[in-house]
């Protein structure tokens, strides 16, 4: 596939690890019988780098939060109690576009539906498996570049943070929240920053900016797979940041539709992706509006933020957002600012999060370029509630995070 301008001239070892590089296949069976025939039958076939383990989808789940994801996964959901929701633990440690097939014990229609058509599964079959099983129904769905079926659009979540006027801090809280979901969280997360000109989202994480951001927006049929793998930059072992650096002078000529086959293509390989979106002036705001699940909505404590906090949480819900914007005061308690209770009088209710102004901590974080949330305080905890509220995602306490139960592979 080609790549964008600029793409590649990046430095050996910067860009994410290519499809290439993944394992084709990782099977996970708990008994000898499936076991063997799975060796039989696939590795043969799929060749180096294809392997059989011992295990259920549990031990799947555990083994690849601290592995790359293979292109396929074959699970064994035998003996689980509750097997659909262990499913979805695991869609939240996997890259969305791996591709998921299941073998059980069960063998009504009901389950099985509940698999391929709620959990978006490949293809579930039940003990005992023979070779001419596999075969013929696993291994189509394992060949590269097979595609056995018309597979639904699969992929991560979509969370814009907007500031509602310049200046507060709403760059600060995407890379924040993109930082604890791809370190901390442990999901496959990218922060986009759509300011291609005063972007600072990856100076705040340490991470380099590359021209193939504006050839995506100016040329979207040159945009596939190989660009998000080469363009965006690592900032963590499950994080990465695609942002720009142009010239004040130079404008970008986005195309009709470039930002939203960008998100597309960013939620196959992504678990989250968080949109740093300028209130003005983005390239293709409206259609990375139109394709969020989550919206953030960033004020500080000013009358003018609260007018444009009102206005910009009138713009009506995405199709795929399922509640209202979520509003955030910042910077609470600056002087010289509203306080809370006149910040509440000028909205007509309360703000749904309420970040205190912390001069002594989240500026010396930038300037270093760490994440303010890395370490324990208030900032931290605000940030933690924040990551609940949009990713479903639960603190506990602060010594790690509990998976809420809302991922599917397929959206």
């Amino acid at each position: 596939m080609a790549g964008v301008d600029g793409a590649d001239r990046l430095a050996p070892g910067q860009a994410q690890a290519s499809t290439a590089d993944r394992a084709p296949l990782v099977a996970f069976v708990t008994d000898a019988a499936s076991d063997a025939i799975l060796r039989e039958t696939l590795l043969a076939e799929l060749g180096e780098g294809a392997e059989v383990r011992r295990g259920d989808v549990l031990a799947a789940t555990k083994s690849l939060k601290r592995s790359a994801t293979p292109l396929a996964l074959v699970v064994d959901v035998s003996g689980v109690e509750q097997p659909l929701s262990a499913l979805e633990e695991l869609a939240l440690v996997v890259e969305p576009d791996v591709r998921v097939l299941v073998v059980g014990e069960r063998q009504d229609a009901a389950f099985y539906r509940q698999l391929t058509r709620g959990l978006g599964v490949l293809e579930y079959l039940f003990k005992p498996l023979t070779q001419e099983m596999v075969a013929r129904h696993l291994l189509p769905y394992l060949r590269h570049g097979t595609t056995p079926r018309d597979m639904h659009l699969r992929g991560g979540r979509v969370i814009t943070v907007t500031g509602v006027r310049g200046g507060v801090g709403a760059t600060t809280l995407a890379a924040n929240l993109a930082w604890h979901l791809g370190e901390e969280a442990r999901r496959h997360t990218v922060l986009f920053d759509a300011d291609l000109h005063g972007g600072a989202a990856a100076l705040l994480l340490g991470a380099r900016t590359t021209n193939g951001l504006r050839a995506a927006l100016e040329h979207p049929d040159r945009v596939d797979e190989l660009f998000v793998e080469r363009t965006a930059q690592p900032a963590g072992e499950r994080l990465h940041v695609l942002a720009a650096e142009e010239k004040p002078a130079d404008s970008v000529q986005a195309q009709p539709g470039a930002a939203a086959r960008l998100i597309a293509m960013l939620r196959r390989r992504y678990n989250f992706v968080v949109v740093d979106l300028p209130a003005r002036s983005a390239p293709g705001a409206r259609e990375i509006l139109d394709m969020a699940h989550q919206r953030v909505l960033v004020t500080d404590a000013s009358l003018a933020g609260a007018r444009e906090l009102l206005r910009y949480a009138a713009i009506p819900n995405a199709p795929t957002q399922s509640r209202r914007a979520v509003t955030v005061l910042n910077r609470a308690g600056q002087p010289g600012m509203l306080n809370e209770q006149q910040v509440k009088d000028a909205l007509g209710e309360a703000p749904d999060l309420v970040i205190p102004w912390l001069p002594k901590v989240v500026p010396a974080a930038a300037d270093l370029g760490e994440a303010a949330c890395a370490g324990r305080g208030p900032f931290r905890q605000k940030l933690l509630r924040l990551a609940q509220e949009v990713a479903s995602i639960r603190a506990e306490g602060e010594e790690g995070v509990k998976k809420g139960l809302f991922a599917r592979w397929f959206r």
